[in-house]
């Protein structure tokens, strides 16, 4: 449900392309239609709006809508605040980021003696993340933390790596620059910002969030249950984030923020340069350093129980995208950047070629993706749209030539037909890599087998054939770091590339697998097993081809 039409400032600088507004409402429409954002948008140019959005409800129980003003959670993105902090405090003489962080936290181990304050902000310091904790989000982070507790729960455990010799995402660094911040400046972290940024800059709708404070226009936090409902987002006590996740914003105070960091107000020109100067890993102080539709990239996302953020930058043309949701969602980052490149005029999305509805018709359908996972098209209004077991529809815009592509999602798909012009099938693209998926086109009847048999199956406790086995295999290949890339979609080989180091931290430290139990079937057909190991447990979701390539994978930490 879109809040209201786009909020447009009159007279101002304007987007490269002069047709970024309906390009942006089709855009946003897309995610809107298929229900798969709830949240708030904004794109800016030189500091002015050029586009203003609220999508979905900001409480779903009391039927209020998103609107701009929407405060949200923004995770991750506390993370430039935190550093902004502690490069004021340089300025100011109170500390030097070169400085050992044994310098202010005087319990540190001897482990820990040469890592500085710039190996924390840059990710660098091998300190292990507390988030990566067997069951942490299931015990420790429904309870109240001080800061000190926080810090000690990674504390005594081994460094992953040696101080500034690799890169790997650590919240607990982040934990340890916001009790520096307070150490130092002798104010509490939330009381620093609000004093040193927030008040200077009049960002009155920003804050650290606590549940227990009357927020007005705070947005509800949700995630979408198995059978693709919502549900309102576990508790978390937001002691726990502190200086790594904890504030809440709007997108109109993150456009303030914005406008701050190309002025120098709140830093020298030096310290923004050092915040924004790439080390080695494409990140910087609090912000990831990339490029993206041909231009430097400053940004970062933000994940927490309920919420996404996506604040991106675009220095070359002032270009300013922001999206905040109240759900968990990858959408925000994909949505942010479309936003982006439709304002300077990139090639976002493949021209449309109209067909009609007639032509439409002959592809509606059930297609087969996988043993267990089967798309249903159909046609909505003048348009395409794809369902996929209990996962947000999309809308699918025509290419020409039987090609269709999605807005929401990287997914292409072109149909297969034969000459006496009926659909036999399609092949569907879920990335810009690797081989597509072959759907064969299937009758109802095989379609309604197919969800009945895996209906029974989740009731009788009984996977997809290969999917236990295969992840069995994975978990192995994981802890020795050694995945077989062949055996996956190249686009989930390409994240799990990615993220080895990460995932192998988290998993080396459980131990030995003990059991391995099924627990049903996810919205999209992936089987989700809990995995219990010797010192912990992690729920997984995977998803094999008909070819036993395993197309999908992910884990969330248990109890």
């Amino acid at each position: 449900m879109l809040s209201g039409p786009p909020s447009v400032v009159a007279a101002s600088p304007a987007c490269s392309n002069p047709a970024f507004l309906p390009e942006a409402r089709s855009a946003i429409q897309a995610y809107d239609q298929g229900d798969a954002f709830s949240g708030a948008v904004l794109v800016a140019v030189d500091g002015h709006p050029v586009l203003r959005q609220g999508v979905g409800m900001a409480d779903r129980e009391l039927g209020v809508p998103n609107a701009p003003e929407t405060k949200f959670r923004i995770g991750s993105i506390t993370k430039q605040f935190t550093a902004t902090a502690i490069l004021q405090l340089q300025e100011a003489g109170k500390l030097s980021i070169d400085d050992p962080i044994s310098k202010y936290y005087p319990d540190a181990p001897v482990a820990w003696s040469t890592i500085t304050l710039r190996h924390l902000l840059t990710h660098m310091s091998g300190v292990p993340t507390y988030t990566a904790i067997s069951g942490f989000f299931d015990r420790e982070a429904r309870l109240p933390h001080t800061i000190d507790e926080l810090i000690k729960l990674t504390r005594d455990k081994p460094l992953m790596f040696k101080p500034g010799s690799k890169f790997f995402y650590d919240n607990s660094g982040y934990i340890l620059l916001g009790y520096v911040v307070e150490k130092v400046s002798g104010q509490r972290y939330e009381d620093y910002l609000k004093k040193h940024i927030f008040s200077p800059l009049g960002m009155s709708g920003s804050g650290y969030d606590d549940p227990e404070r009357i927020i007005l226009g705070r947005a509800s936090g949700y995630e979408r249950d198995l059978d693709g409902g919502w549900r309102n987002a576990p508790f978390l006590d937001m002691s726990v984030p502190f200086a790594a996740g904890s504030l809440y914003s709007t997108v109109d105070d993150l456009l303030t923020w914005d406008h701050a960091l190309y002025t120098a107000r709140l830093l020298k020109p030096e310290s923004l340069q050092t915040m924004f100067t790439d080390y080695g890993h494409s990140y910087g102080f609090g912000f990831v350093i990339d490029q993206k539709w041909g231009q430097d990239r400053i940004w970062h996302n933000g994940g927490i129980n309920g919420f996404s953020a996506s604040f991106q930058r675009y220095p070359k043309s002032r270009v300013t995208a922001i999206a905040f949701a109240n759900e968990v969602t990858p959408s925000v980052d994909k949505l942010a950047a479309d936003l982006a490149g439709l304002c300077m005029g990139a090639e976002v999305y493949p021209r449309e070629a109209p067909e009609g509805g007639a032509a439409l018709a002959r592809y509606t359908g059930e297609y087969k993706l996988s043993p267990s996972q089967v798309a249903k098209l159909e046609i909505r209004g003048d348009a395409l749209v794809v369902s996929i077991g209990a996962q947000p529809k999309m809308m699918l815009y025509p290419q020409g030539q039987g090609k269709f592509f999605a807005k929401t999602n990287p997914m292409k798909i072109e149909f297969q037909i034969g000459t006496d012009g009926q659909v036999s099938g399609a092949l569907v693209r879920r990335g810009e890599q690797g081989e597509p998926l072959t759907a064969k086109k299937i009758d109802a009847a095989e379609a309604e087998r197919m969800s009945r048999d895996m209906a029974e199956r989740a009731a009788a406790g009984v996977p997809t054939p290969g999917t236990e086995d295969a992840l069995r295999r994975i978990l192995g290949e994981l802890q020795r770091g050694a995945p077989n890339y062949d055996l996956m979609n190249p686009d989930l080989a390409k994240v799990v590339r990615s993220t080895l180091d990460e995932v192998k931290a988290q998993l080396v430290p459980l131990g030995a697998v003990k059991s391995i139990k099924f627990k049903g079937v996810g919205p999209g057909g992936a089987d989700i097993f809990m995995v219990t190991f010797d010192k912990g447990a992690i729920e997984w979701r995977i998803a094999l081809g008909e070819s036993g390539r395993v197309e999908g994978l992910s884990l969330r930490p248990a109890s």
